[in-house]
């Protein structure tokens, strides 16, 4: 298995209970995959894991450096951002002060990218982050992550709970790094940035990858959507 990221039979705990299953996944440079699933298939689960956050065992290896075992801050110094479900501003500080703290010197994202890329933060830099809409708040916490200047970014539901056309801003950013050469791992519960980006799906269930393919592909695999993708 070859990329950016190489994820060998990883498995993963929360205490006492094993979530991920031997997942096998990989992230090309500059390449933009999706890992769909149903809520508690073990995609934030994986997330985590690739962060340093909760206890597994396996290879993960990010340019030949194994990540299992890692420390979250060691993680983050190689090169690999992190954008939680819960966005995690620092509410009673600025914008601009939530974008300085993510900042890491004499790189190549800066202020300046990061107001060009959302210029709704530009427009309330002083407007503490707690006061931010949901949409807003979204765009702050992917921005701040950019300002430490990552290779891969792996970014947890981004468009939930926010309006469809703040999704789609959402995703034009993510494209836009995308054709700068930062490498995307999407979690996602269904498909829509996928689509934007024309992205690789990867299907989890059951703390495992069961499809990793096209979306022309997945298209294709009406037995792979129904049993790992369908509700109800």
């Amino acid at each position: 298995m070859s990329g950016l990221l190489r994820i060998e039979d990883l498995r993963a705990w929360y205490g006492a209970a094993q979530v991920l299953h031997g997942v096998n996944l990989s992230v090309g440079e500059g390449e933009a995959v999706a890992l769909v699933g149903r809520n508690g298939s073990g995609r934030s689960t994986l997330a985590k894991a690739i962060m340093g956050l909760v206890r597994c065992a396996g290879n993960m290896r990010y340019r030949d450096v194994q990540l299992v075992g890692q420390r979250a801050f060691r993680i983050a110094r190689l090169g690999i951002g992190y954008v939680p479900e819960t966005r995690d501003v620092f509410p009673a500080l600025s914008v601009r002060e939530n974008l300085a703290l993510g900042e890491r010197k004499g790189t190549r994202f800066t202020f300046d990218d990061a107001y060009a890329l959302f210029p709704a933060l530009k427009e309330r830099a002083s407007v503490k982050a707690g006061a931010l809409s949901g949409g807003e708040q979204q765009m702050l916490s992917l921005a701040r992550t950019l300002m430490g200047d990552p290779s891969l970014i792996v970014i947890d539901e981004p468009g939930e709970g926010l309006a469809p056309q703040v999704i789609a801003q959402v995703a034009a950013c993510l494209a836009t790094l995308r054709e700068r050469g930062v490498a995307i791992l999407l979690i996602e519960e269904r498909l829509a940035i996928a689509r934007m980006l024309d992205a690789r799906v990867a299907v989890m269930g059951h703390g495992a990858v069961r499809f990793d393919g096209s979306l022309a592909q997945l298209d294709q695999r009406g037995d792979v959507v129904r049993e790992w993708l369908s509700v109800g």
